[in-house]
């Protein structure tokens, strides 16, 4: 015997509600092989699910097109921090400022490596902390560090801010979409199970060729085992 399967993919899943709904609006109640009020769910609901879909889709495509400049305003940014802290380091080793000079930065004073900046969360750290340090060491009266000047390195910074949430608020709209096709896909597979559990029964009476060629009449997918094929 062949048995039924439910759509996998949500084209399969559109495919099949539409096939439904198109039958559901030509023939009258009486003659229709699934529920009048499945029939008042399956319009309200397909119109939903397609058009979350398209925002998941829009969604992700817009947030893929600004990776690109997103990444690139975050390089620079720890390009410039880097340079700021390699720079600060040298003046160090020409005896230009005294080694606690790092200590304003929130770097020990013996430390001479470059923070990790790997993460976002690293550079944001590090960035408010150097930017901070700074311009407090400048208000103490310290000649400020110069190629690049904190002044330069705090656009960079901020620029990267900017891009940073909205890199997040992408994300998160692009998530939140993607969680309501998930929630709207179980409530798709539900309405096509009982679409399909209506018209089996309508056509239970049936033998089982007719039945089933008028069941796929309504979208239902049947596969054969191997063995049938043979």
């Amino acid at each position: 015997m062949p048995y039924r399967r439910l759509p996998n993919t949500d084209a399969a899943r559109i495919r099949a509600l539409k096939v439904a709904l198109s039958l559901g609006k030509e023939l009258p109640p009486q003659k229709m092989a699934y529920s009048p009020k499945i029939l008042v769910q399956l319009q309200k609901f397909l119109p939903l699910f397609e058009n979350n879909i398209q925002l998941q889709r829009q969604s992700a495509a817009n947030q893929n097109k600004k990776s690109k400049d997103y990444n690139e305003i975050t390089r620079k940014a720890r390009l410039y921090l880097t340079h700021f802290i390699k720079v600060m380091n040298m003046s160090i080793t020409r005896g230009e400022l005294p080694v606690e000079t790092r200590v304003y930065y929130g770097i020990a004073a013996n430390e001479s490596t470059v923070p990790a900046l790997y993460t976002d969360n690293e550079l944001i750290s590090w960035g408010r902390r150097i930017i901070e340090g700074e311009e407090f060491r400048i208000r103490k009266g310290g000649s400020p560090i110069t190629n690049p000047t904190i002044a330069v390195v705090k656009v960079r910074f901020e620029k990267f801010i900017e891009a940073h949430n909205y890199h997040k608020t992408l994300m998160k709209k692009t998530q939140d979409y993607s969680d309501k096709t998930g929630e709207m896909r179980r409530e798709a597979d539900d309405l096509i199970t009982s679409i399909w559990n209506d018209v089996e029964a309508s056509f239970s009476n049936l033998p089982e060729d007719v039945k089933r060629k008028e069941c796929e009449k309504y979208g239902v997918v049947y596969f054969f085992r191997k063995s049938e094929l043979e």
